[in-house]
């Protein structure tokens, strides 16, 4: 039932007649799309939450706008997307030199399952879904400049008409579909060239097959074999510590000189973040007597290569629901 349909049925003909449980209920029907719209928005996992947060807190204080002439949905979305607005304009720095976004964080496969179906059962929407939450996609929207990005998500990955966005934002139609063009052709200057270059989905065979051959050298320290994995063209980031590596000399060099090859007692943990395939690694700590949270790599796959790898630190395992800790008797 939707929120509109719920407001019927509560006899409600203007929002600011229910009360606050009321409403925190008919907004909590939304707080996941509206978390992953933030994210788009902001990058960062943590800043979508406390935007949601504000978002919901704005809602309530204002519910007396609320007109019914847009969807409870679209208001909501109106609320949020301007709430990220207001949150880059004061505090939000341009990517680093080379690209980097340094506040990117993960986000979760199983709370992204959490995001209502839709159109999903359509092979291109199941694909424009997975392509718009990858990391790659995040780390282009964050070049833009805040309106763009805002209409490019709206119109881009939500689907919204061009007037709807321009309603959403304030705007007039001729300056959302100008700013429409200009954030296009700049993510073209951040996305790879070709759409095949998409992260498989690493359900098919080969990217298993990958992902485990990678996971092995890892745990083996392999530089080699590694190496071999890699595309040419590789780039490889450790948010939020600074260091861009580009090419696979560059990365390998890295590894080498951050003392790689010495890390013995590692132990993976498969799992999924961005719609990417992802490995924990735990290292065994003699002292506590268990292999404890390390980092996580996040891969980007295409054409049976690895082209990106992101690096996180140990502070994001338990966002994703990973062990606290391996005991000695941890097994891949």
């Amino acid at each position: 039932m939707s929120t509109d349909t719920r407001l019927k049925e509560l006899g409600v003909s203007e929002l600011s007649a229910i009360d606050e449980p009321a409403f925190s209920e008919l907004a909590q029907r939304h707080q996941r799309e509206l978390h992953v719209h933030c994210y788009r928005m902001l990058g960062s996992f943590d800043d979508a939450e406390d935007t949601v947060q504000e978002t919901f807190l704005r809602a309530w204080r204002r519910r007396e706008t609320f007109e019914g002439r847009s969807t409870f949905r679209a208001w909501l979305y109106r609320i949020a997307t301007n709430a990220c607005l207001d949150l880059l304009a004061k505090r939000r720095p341009e990517p680093a030199t080379g690209g980097e976004v340094l506040w990117l964080q993960p986000y979760p496969d199983r709370l992204l399952d959490e995001l209502p179906a839709g159109d999903a059962e359509e092979p291109e929407s199941r694909a424009l879904a997975r392509e718009t939450i990858e990391l790659a996609y995040l780390v282009a929207l964050q070049h833009l400049a805040p309106r763009p990005r805002a209409v490019l998500i709206l119109r881009d990955v939500l689907g919204w008409p061009a007037k709807e966005a321009a309603q959403l934002l304030g705007d007039s139609v001729n300056s959302v579909n100008s700013a429409l063009q200009r954030a296009r052709a700049g993510m073209r200057e951040h996305l790879p060239a070709e759409r095949q270059d998409w992260t498989d989905s690493g359900q098919d065979p080969a990217t298993r097959e990958l992902v485990r051959r990678y996971t092995d050298a890892s745990v083996a320290t392999d530089i080699d074999t590694l190496a071999t994995l890699l595309r040419d063209d590789v780039r490889c980031s450790m948010p939020p510590t600074p260091g861009l590596h580009i090419g696979r000399d560059a990365v390998v060099t890295d590894w080498i000189d951050g003392g790689f090859q010495d890390m013995q007692g590692l132990r993976p943990v498969l799992t999924a973040v961005n719609r990417q395939p992802a490995i924990a690694f735990y290292h065994w700590q003699e002292d506590q007597g268990a292999y404890v949270p390390l980092t996580i790599d996040v891969l980007r796959i295409a054409n049976g290569t690895i082209t990106e790898i992101t690096t996180f630190h140990s502070d994001q395992f338990p966002r994703l629901a990973l062990p606290e800790r391996l005991p000695a008797s941890s097994t891949q």
